[in-house]
């Protein structure tokens, strides 16, 4: 089944976020860390089709490249590279780690839980898929 991939890129671990296969729907689906995230990218095209990445672009608040672009821009090459036939989009990626925590707490999770940064990378990753998903299919 057709997929889109979510991803918000960190320099040490990695969100990822899937679409369901009519594209309407984001849904949380991982966070691995950076240097594996490929590997884990393949092994997930051999079970699912990858059709479109959407990739957390870091800007900041004035609209100028913030600091981890640059760590942004080399993964960007780096998937380039592995996933050469499969389109890119970059997603403003601004309050996607506030959003995530504002949906923890409005989705009733323990403050334990919330301090687990991996989960905040993984719902990060779906709020920057469905903002994609949501002007898909308002056009």
């Amino acid at each position: 089944m057709d997929r889109i991939i979510g991803i918000d890129y960190g320099r040490r671990r990695t969100g990822l976020a899937a679409s369901d296969p009519l594209g309407i729907f984001a849904s949380a689906l991982d966070t691995v860390d950076s240097t594996k995230l490929i590997d884990y990218l393949k092994n997930y095209a051999e079970k699912e089709r990858i059709v479109h990445f959407v990739v957390g672009y870091p800007v900041n608040l004035n609209g100028r490249p913030a600091e981890a672009q640059a760590d942004v821009d080399a993964f960007l090459k780096t998937l380039g590279k592995a996933f050469p036939g499969i389109p890119v989009t970059l997603e403003d990626e601004r309050f996607t780690s506030v959003l995530a925590h504002r949906a923890m707490i409005d989705g009733g999770m323990k403050y334990k839980d919330r301090r687990n940064k991996e989960s905040v990378d993984k719902i990060a990753a779906a709020i920057i898929l469905q903002g994609y998903l949501d002007r898909q299919n308002r056009n």
